[in-house]
């Protein structure tokens, strides 16, 4: 058999760190910019970067459609940072008019962005996570949090009282970078998600 094939979109957001990462994870990864592309891989990461302008970019690549279609067809998704709150149904705070963040609506959860404050507000943190043997190190940077989850999401982690990791069947979120770290557990969770391991 073989090996699955992830995309990382590739729009804007710290794309390579992503595909490092997945590769060391045991899968072949590609950038994704183009339907075309998108066609053609079994899963996605969605990177951290900004939100709003990865929605605009989505919007002028004529991506949006299709993945929400992908992702309603329950295309495995792992998203970071800005790809948390893409993934969310409900967005707190998405944007003024014309330039909003838009949810893919993956995982049914409410997401606050820029939870924890402005860049300069960013911090690391040894975070418990679920499933994994010891604590995760986790990068924050102008990062979200989830205010609700829905039934049948899963809490993976929490830092400040809020859930800043979840699961909903085969999507994933985190609102921490562990592609900058070298710990390429989380990555590993995912790629084992989409392989039907975990």
């Amino acid at each position: 058999m073989s090996r699955p094939r992830v995309g990382v979109l590739a729009l804007q957001g710290d794309t390579r760190e992503h595909v490092a990462a997945l590769r060391e994870a045991g899968v072949d990864a590609m950038t994704v910019r183009r339907q075309t592309e998108l066609d053609v891989v079994d899963a996605l990461v969605i990177p951290g970067g900004e939100s709003t302008t990865m929605s605009h970019l989505l919007i002028e690549f004529e991506l949006l459609e299709p993945l929400r279609k992908r992702v309603a067809e329950d295309m495995p998704v792992y998203g970071s940072c800005a790809g948390m709150i893409l993934l969310a149904t409900d967005i707190v705070d998405a944007g003024a008019d014309g330039r909003r963040a838009i949810p893919l609506r993956g995982i049914d959860m409410t997401v606050r962005r820029n939870a924890f404050g402005r860049q300069v507000d960013s911090f690391e943190e040894d975070i418990p996570f679920d499933g994994l043997d010891s604590p995760v190190h986790a990068v924050f940077i102008r990062a979200p949090w989830v205010e609700r989850v829905g039934e049948g999401v899963q809490v993976l982690a929490e830092a400040a009282g809020h859930p800043v990791a979840v699961r909903q069947g085969r999507m994933l979120a985190t609102a921490f970078h562990p592609e900058i770290t070298g710990d390429r557990r989380v990555h590993r969770l995912f790629v084992d998600i989409l392989t039907g391991r975990a």
